[in-house]
């Protein structure tokens, strides 16, 4: 048949105009094709040519644009209108049913393309920023509104009315051009381009201009912002070239933490009432209320849209009658093809209103958890230091707000509208089926109503279960990171199984806690405790003065913490600065007792935010003697150091933060035992350069504190305090005058020789073991590093070349390999019953949703079904169907815990395996691994095998099988879609393959910038003191403030990138739905069938994105399996020997005899021998000093006696047994030792002294008794069972190092080792330490490590070394009597 404008009817009057030009209803459609021939004409040439583009007068580097006024209200109608274009052709065509008349739908045609040529035209114009040529979109839109009223009056004259669909149609379309018409004509009232003589002259804004803001979406147009467009370049470039943090840029203004700080605080401010505190619900509401609001309203559009997939197939199943059907106007929905098309419109509005609302809830949530950050890092500035010590606050805690408590409010957020949608869901849903069901769709919703009271009690049951398993898990990591933190401890007392055991016993619990978490998940799927602190030490009544100028010492005993309190006190008490004029007027430099330092270079830490002075910063490396230690350093000063850097000693860290308050250009310098971590050397060193010199050359204020007597010489004035308060203050003549008594205490202490003899013999200092602790750290990692990059290079070599494309191919991989390892952990058994059940599961749901499709079908629609045949039909249903319900019921319980428990026992396997390995590692490991990186095995990567993977494992699964199983019975209902699956499948292919890199990128950013923040508060928290001192609050808070948005951008894109992949699988989803539509139209299947495809087709919608999305998660998660793995490959220390412990004497060593025979150490097989060849006897009960320069290999023979190193030729014999045949676990638990640093673990006093719990309550009085603690525990609540802290810190240092005396007396072995146990503590606890050595253990062999020569003066045996071997050997008298020896320069240096 022909085809004819206006219809090839024979006999019809069609073009006749006889009554009259406007009354030939075709004429009017031809009339009302000029305006979009017209714009088309105008539009095409200027697109094409692009003239408008090259024509832009305000210059903006993004590919963005000066939006116009009524920018988006312009994109909504110009959408608005596409739609009921679209309506307008499908009544058309429909109506088109006798004869071939194009008028009734070729304008609707071509206003559909000129609509859309529009919104292109509009684009560009906008983006050259030439809104003249937007004259050519006024005249159209004018020309349409009146052709259009044309058409509606000539409608109207022929009495049509609302009933009429055509109508209807033409009445929007005469609305939608008049209000575009009316947005075009403010553009010209605003801008003025035209009728007007001086053009308004717009710039852009702040954020636009900025070269760094490269997130676009608040500046994007509509339909970008909809469907991520703007994304595009960076994910596909992803596949190229990985993206980095400079790729992501900076946050637009509005979106910044300090932006979003300002507004929820002025809504916190606004709030404050005398009477009642401000609530932060409150200040959310008005600060973010308005996001929420919009991204509530985008869910509700959503939900509603999404009844008209349900609503549409109920249409195409009930209208399945083919051939030709008539309609009249009001019945186009009963038309299927019309029904297919709207389908897939619901479904792209739904889903795009869904990602929509999604993306407004997340950049609320995020721009709430910057505000928060903010909010939290202010107070913490703020904090009383008292707080901190006293434990009111603890980093723990601080570490939880941040990391934690943070982001469940962000979470909050997301799932907000989810809150208030989930009612309205379920409300439409019943009334919905009670249209289609009636009576029974009540019954449904009271099934509803009763599981919501126990879905209630799970969802509580959850979260407690959720509370309990992160409370199991902080445990847990504490006592890990004590572990890790006392492991040479540990692994000489031969307690490291002990303390695993309680890592292991916390690990069950936790364990247990995860399991009762997949049962009641798995249900829910079938539908703090207080801490005493122990303050032992306060300041009171202190009124004291402080010349200004001259150098104050403050002296005291050392169970004072004299300064550290008074300091804080006085930082906490003072005033910001306020004076402009001299900034050196009342500033601080401080160097506190405890050594602080940032996570940064060398030089950022000695600077601290001052200008660089390169003759200064020299002269302060000089006197704090740090140029050695700097040249070691792999990129010298350059060097990031701190917690996340490289792991410095403690004179090292100590010396860097004297040099920091040295180097800052203040009047007032207060140091706090500067030299507590300092040999003598290094000691006098800084005394006389930096503090005599430097600071006094100066004229600077000097308040220097410490337990140095000698340097009491030096002071203008001296502060002597004793139980917390001050004794005495004066020069040091005044002393020696009013108080002899302790002048003369004093005196004993610190009687020296001059300084010139210790320069003749240049005693080296443990300064040189620490730098060749580094060195050796050094060369470890970097043969280390060096086998990994031989590792990558091997890897590499396997490809044929190295070009993009392998490297792209590369990063696109999925880790089957780790996914293997993760598997294998779990057990084949769990594997193969979680593949069973779970094909088991959907194979029943499939046969469940076709045997109801069938039944539905084997129902006529014009029989009831409660006639006598229905019944009969209706019998022989139900039995099949109640079985199928019940199996489906079953496996969903039994699919959901496999999953669970195949997790649970991966989980238990790959930890219990990790802390094996790592705690029975030889104690190099530890000197070359940094601790941080062993403490994120076990926090972060642990959390995500316990709890992430078996989440993304269910959920990839799932959602894989669904996707599969909907394909397949589309398949089965119409073959035909097959065809069409094709291209759908290469295109969801590469949607995927470009996502899963992105993403990956994008993850690994969001991880790399969320530690730095999280180290940053802990950080800052540590040095409160010090920050508060320097009056550097300011500084510290803008660098938190970019750590944030830094953190804040990667987690935009992130879900920037999320949301792209899931408009494009969703529409993906909506054309696979269209496609089945078509095909059961073109087909002519059974209804019921059709109805059942159709459904299944929308589940796709649904689960398209989730495939690629936990295919992404899995490969970011696998790395933490990854992590672990390359830990287990560890080698462990070999702890059976080949002597059976059966052999071994049970009280063995009873004498304590050794005898060391042609012994030769080293730490590692790649490492020169630290000793040679070395030779000595001990007799039983002999009282033995070592000392020599360091270096001298005098530490390394005391890890000798416990096989801590590699002992490769000679041997020691110890009451005759070479005890490198004997097992290491009775070795080490036969000897005692008392270390340099003290270490003390959280818990009781009980378990620090006697772990294993196998002495007697007397035993333990008398060990603390001798150590003279006894008192001082008395007094505690609890007693034995009294709380220690982490680390010890409720006791001072010098308590904690008698404690670890106390501990070494309990162990009653015969032979103790002091390896430089009075380095770090003062005369006075020293005295009770030689004194409780020379009485308790007077019967017992023991071996100094000394640090002060003058300690081992009085032992009956002393033993020289020199670069690994022994030099002198013989008594002390004897060895001071030769003048030429080594010991008698040691003792004169010393004296």
């Amino acid at each position: 048949m022909a085809l004819s404008f206006c219809g090839n009817d024979r006999g019809s009057n069609a073009y006749s105009v006889d009554k009259g030009v406007l009354d030939n209803g075709c004429f009017v459609d031809a009339l009302n094709l000029v305006p979009h021939v017209f714009l088309l004409f105008i539009t095409f040439p200027i697109l094409f040519i692009g003239w408008g583009s090259q024509s832009s007068k305000v210059q903006i580097h993004h590919n963005t644009w000066l939006h116009f006024p009524g920018h988006s209200l312009r994109w909504i109608l110009t959408f608005t209108l596409l739609f009921v274009h679209v309506c307008e052709i499908a009544e058309g065509i429909v109506s088109n049913t006798w004869s071939n008349h194009l008028h009734l739908f070729m304008p609707a045609l071509m206003g559909f393309i000129a609509a859309t040529t529009s919104v292109v035209y509009y684009h560009n114009i906008e983006t050259a920023n030439f809104p003249k040529l937007l004259l050519a979109l006024f005249i159209y839109w004018i020309l349409a509104f009146i052709t259009k009223m044309i058409k509606l009056w000539k409608f109207a004259d022929a009495s049509l009315g609302v009933q009429h669909l055509r109508f209807c149609i033409t009445a929007l379309l005469v609305v939608l051009y008049g209000l575009l018409m009316a947005v075009e004509i403010n553009v010209i009232r605003v801008r003025k381009y035209v009728f007007f003589a001086n053009p308004q002259k717009v710039k852009p804004a702040e954020d636009l201009q900025d070269l760094g803001v490269r997130f676009l979406q608040p500046f994007v147009n509509l339909l970008s912002k909809s469907t991520y467009w703007w994304m595009n370049p960076l994910i596909i470039g992803a596949h190229k070239r990985p993206i980095e943090l400079k790729k992501i840029g900076k946050l637009p203004i509005a979106m910044r933490a300090l932006t979003n700080y300002m507004r929820l605080k002025d809504s916190y401010e606004e709030q404050r009432d005398p009477d009642k505190s401000p609530s932060i619900w409150k200040s959310m509401y008005r600060a973010f209320g308005g996001s929420i609001l919009l991204s509530s309203t985008l869910r509700y559009m959503a939900d509603l849209l999404g009844f008209a997939g349900p609503l549409c197939i109920s249409g195409i199943t009930a209208n399945m009658t083919f051939g030709v059907y008539f309609m009249s106007s009001t019945e186009l929905l009963q038309n299927t093809s019309v029904l297919a098309v709207l389908l897939f419109l619901a479904l792209v509005l739904q889903r795009t209103f869904l990602q929509a609302s999604y993306y407004v809830t997340i950049e609320t949530g995020i721009n709430l958890r910057g505000a928060l950050l903010a909010m939290i890092y202010n107070k913490i500035l703020r904090l009383s230091t008292s707080n901190m010590s006293m434990g009111e606050m603890t980093l723990s805690q601080i570490n939880n707000l941040v990391a934690i408590e943070t982001n469940q409010l962000m979470w909050f957020l997301f799932l907000c509208p989810n809150l208030w949608a989930m009612p309205v869901q379920i409300i439409m849903g019943v009334i919905l089926l009670y249209y289609l069901l009636g009576d029974s769709a009540l019954i449904g919703a009271g099934v509803i109503l009763l599981l919501a009271p126990v879905q209630y009690l799970i969802a509580t049951k959850l979260a407690d279960t959720q509370k309990s398993t992160l409370d199991y898990s902080t445990d847990r990591l504490k006592k890990t990171t004590e572990i890790l933190k006392g492991i040479k401890l540990l692994k000489l007392y031969a307690w490291e199984n002990i303390f695993c055991d309680r890592v292991e016993e916390t690990r069950g619990k936790e364990l247990t806690s995860l399991k009762t978490f997949a049962l009641y998940t798995s249900m829910s799927s079938m539908r703090g405790s207080s801490l005493h602190h122990i303050n032992l030490s306060t300041l009171s009544d202190i009124n004291i003065r402080i010349p200004t100028g001259q150098l104050t010492m403050i002296v005291g005993q050392v169970e004072l913490t004299h300064l550290p309190t008074s300091c804080q006190k006085y930082f906490d008490d003072s005033p910001p600065m306020e004076s402009k004029t001299d900034k050196r007027r009342y500033s601080v430099a401080y160097a506190a007792q405890k050594s602080w330092l940032l996570n940064a270079t060398v030089e950022e830490n000695i600077t601290f935010g001052s200008p660089f002075n390169k003759q200064r910063y020299k002269a302060v490396i000089d006197a704090c003697s740090l140029q050695p230690d700097i040249d070691l350093l792999p990129f010298g000063d350059q060097t990031e150091i701190g917690e996340r850097g490289i792991n410095l000693s403690g004179g090292q860290r100590q010396r860097i933060c004297v040099a920091r308050a040295l180097y800052q250009n203040t009047n007032i310098v207060f140091l706090d035992d500067p030299f507590s971590a300092l040999d003598i050397h290094l000691s006098d060193h800084l005394m006389q350069e930096g503090i005599l010199k430097f600071l006094q050359d100066d004229k600077r204020t000097v308040v220097l504190v410490t337990h140095k007597l000698q340097y009491l010489i030096h002071a203008d004035w001296i502060i002597a305090m004793k139980d917390g308060s001050v004794l005495r203050e004066g020069t040091l003549k005044d002393i020696q005058t009013h108080d002899v008594e302790l002048y003369e205490h004093w005196k004993t202490l610190m009687n020296r020789q001059d300084q010139e003899l210790e320069k003749e013999t240049e005693m080296e200092s443990q300064t040189t073991l620490e730098r060749k602790t580094l060195r050796r750290a050094f060369y470890s990692r970097e043969a280390k590093s060096q086998t990994d990059d031989e590792d990558e290079e091997e890897e590499v070599e396997e490809d044929d070349d190295d070009n993009m494309s392998t490297t792209t191919s590369r990063r696109s991989k999925i880790p089957w390999k780790m996914c293997c390892r993760y598997l294998s952990s779990g057990g084949f058994l769990m594997v193969f019953l979680m593949v069973l059940s779970k094909l088991a599961k959907h194979s029943v749901m499939v046969a469940i949703d076709y045997w109801l499709a069938a039944w539905t079908s084997s129902n006529p629609h014009n029989q009831s079904l409660w006639s006598s045949l229905g019944v009969l039909q209706h019998r022989s249903y139900v039995p099949v169907f109640i079985i199928l319900c019940g199996a489906a019921i079953a496996l969903c319980l039994i699919t959901s815990l496999t999953v669970e428990f195949l997790g649970v026992a991966a989980a238990t396997n790959l930890h219990h395996n990790l802390l094996n390995k790592i705690i029975h590692a030889p104690i190099r490991f530890f000197d070359v691994t940094p601790l941080g990186q062993i403490l994120n095995r076990f926090s972060a990567d642990t959390n995500i095998i316990d709890q992430h993977i078996p989440q993304t494992l269910e959920s990839l699964t799932r959602s894989t099988l669904l996707c599969l199983s909907a394909i397949g019975v589309i398949a089965f209902v119409t073959p035909a879609f097959l065809i069409a699956l094709v291209p759908l499948t290469v295109a969801f292919y590469f949607i995927q393959k470009y996502f899963r890199v992105a993403s990956k990128d994008l993850q690994d950013l969001d991880d790399s910038t969320q530690l730095p923040l999280l180290c940053y508060f802990s950080e800052t928290a540590e040095g409160l003191t010090t920050i508060r001192a320097f009056r550097h609050e300011a500084r510290f808070k803008q660098r938190m403030l970019e750590l944030t948005d830094t953190n804040n951008t990667a987690y935009l894109f992130l879900s920037a990138a999320n949301r792209w992949l899931e408009v494009r699988t969703d529409y993906l989803g909506a054309v696979i739905v269209l496609t089945a539509a078509v095909a059961a139209i073109w087909t002519s299947s059974q209804s019921g069938l059709v109805g059942l495809g159709l459904t299944y087709a929308l589940t796709v919608t649904n689960y398209l994105n989730w495939v690629v999305r936990n295919l992404s998660d899995l490969e970011v998660q696998m790395a933490a399996v990854k992590k672990v793995n390359s830990f287990l490959s560890t080698e462990s220390e070999n702890y059976e020997g080949s002597m059976d412990v059966s052999q071994v004497p049970k009280d063995w060593p009873q004498h304590g005899e050794i005898k060391i025979q042609d012994l030769c150490v080293r730490y590692d097989t790649m490492l020169k021998p630290v000793l040679k060849h070395i030779n000595a006897y001990i007799n039983p009960g002999q009282k033995v000093g070592i000392c020599g320069r360091t270096g001298s290999g005098k530490s390394s023979l005391s890890l000798a006696f416990f096989n801590m190193v590699d002992v490769f030729e000679g041997k020691i014999v110890i009451d005759g047994i070479d005890i490198c045949k004997l097992p290491l676990q009775t070795l080490r638990s036969r000897l005692s030792i008392i270390l340099q640093d003290p270490v003390l673990f959280s818990g009781s006093i009980r378990l620090n002294l006697d772990p294993e719990c196998t002495c007697t309550d007397d035993r333990l009085w008398e060990a603390l008794e001798i150590a003279q603690l006894k008192n001082m525990v008395k007094a505690l609540p609890g007693g034995l069972d009294a709380v220690v802290t982490e680390g010890g810190e409720n006791f001072s240092v010098g308590q904690r190092q008698l404690f670890c005396l106390a501990r070494a007396f309990v162990r009653k072995s015969s032979i103790l080792i002091m390896d430089e146990a009075t380095a770090s503590i003062d005369m006075a606890t020293e005295n009770i330490l030689q004194k409780v050595v020379m009485t308790a253990f007077a019967d017992r062999t023991v071996v100094t490590i000394a640090h002060r020569v003058h300690t081992i003066l009085t032992a009956d045996l002393v033993i020289v070394m020199k670069r690994g071997s022994i030099m002198e050997y013989g008594k002390p008298e004897i060895l001071m009597e030769q003048e030429d020896s080594l010991f008698a320069s040691f003792v004169k240096a010393d004296m």
